[in-house]
């Protein structure tokens, strides 16, 4: 097991697993886009012949990295998530989606993680980008613990995955040796209303459930941290569930809670469904202020959340 303690940035969490893994497998090559962490710093410092720097040239982090892929090597390419998704998308899609060569691309400031640099920096549309590619998965973490198991599983798998890492410390939901594996975790039960998170979301969703127990409202809370959705396990887990809330730092258009409601109508799962995120029709912000402010802006603040789902949970 990882000698990870617990509560750590995400980042640092995944780059140390990483690192104990690397030290014993000279194939494991760490990709990066002039990107600088403390963790990193350990893997250039200790594993130079395992690390490779790219400037800022994401496209061409992809390329190498494929490249090194289809020799057997297992390889990570890191940046700051808009860039290594959406500004690779041609390169992601030839080499990695229709050649299936694996390759783990990994993004930090998953939403307004990168909260005070502009839209440029906000990454709002890569669930739904990345999800229409085949093969593809994306590993949408909430934890440090989380954060460790996907990295050791990228590794141990050689998966064709996109693992979107949030800037800002958040305190662990999980415990070390979590199966990670069902791609979703119920963390509360409720009997009114069901809410699903993701990313920083599921913190909000727990948050709010915790409120609306105040307003009499029992709230359950499900953690839907990889898609594809496991379309069987989420159908099970709102198996009984009278109404269904998704939350996304994301827009709503083809984000999360947009391939939940795909699941429920395919499977025919006529439940009550609302999808709180941010409305497309804003278009891109350009507020400061933090975090909270920009999600007050797009209506997903905190209190905003909560009178939103009791008026749906009343209707």
């Amino acid at each position: 097991m990882s000698a990870v303690t617990s509560n750590l940035p995400q980042r640092d969490a995944f780059w140390t697993r990483v690192y104990e893994i690397a030290k014993n497998d000279r194939d494991v090559i760490i990709i990066s886009a002039d990107m600088g962490a403390p963790a990193l710093d350990v893997i250039r410092r200790d594993l130079p012949g395992q690390f490779i720097n790219a400037g800022i040239a994401e496209q061409n982090a992809v390329v190498i990295g494929s490249g090194l892929a289809l020799a057997g090597k297992k390889v990570f390419a890191y940046a700051i998530a808009p860039f290594i998704t959406l500004r690779c998308l041609e390169q992601v899609r030839v080499h990695n989606c229709m050649m299936k060569i694996p390759l783990t691309l990994v993004g930090v400031g998953a939403g307004f993680g990168y909260q005070d640099s502009g839209p440029t920096h906000h990454m709002l549309e890569d669930i739904a980008v990345l999800r229409a590619f085949p093969v593809i998965e994306i590993d949408s973490v909430s934890d440090s613990v989380m954060a460790s198991a996907v990295a050791e599983s990228s590794i141990k798998e050689r998966r064709i995955n996109y693992v979107r890492l949030d800037r800002q410390t958040l305190p662990d939901l999980y415990k070390a040796g979590h199966d990670f594996k069902p791609g979703l975790a119920r963390l509360k039960p409720g009997k009114d209303i069901t809410l699903i998170g993701t990313g920083i979301m599921t913190h909000a969703a727990l948050e709010t459930a915790e409120a609306l127990g105040k307003k009499g409202i029992d709230a359950g809370v499900i953690d839907l941290y990889r898609l594809p959705v496991n379309a069987p396990a989420l159908l099970a887990e709102l198996k009984g569930a009278k109404k269904v809330v998704t939350l996304e730092e994301h827009f709503l258009t083809g984000g999360m809670g947009s391939a939940v409601a795909e699941a429920m109508a395919d499977a025919g799962l006529a439940i009550p469904l609302k999808r709180l995120g941010l409305p497309t029709e804003k278009g891109y912000c350009y507020t400061y202020g933090g975090r909270d402010a920009l999600h007050r802006h797009y209506g997903i603040g905190s209190e905003q959340i909560v009178a939103a789902i009791e008026a749906f949970a009343k209707a």
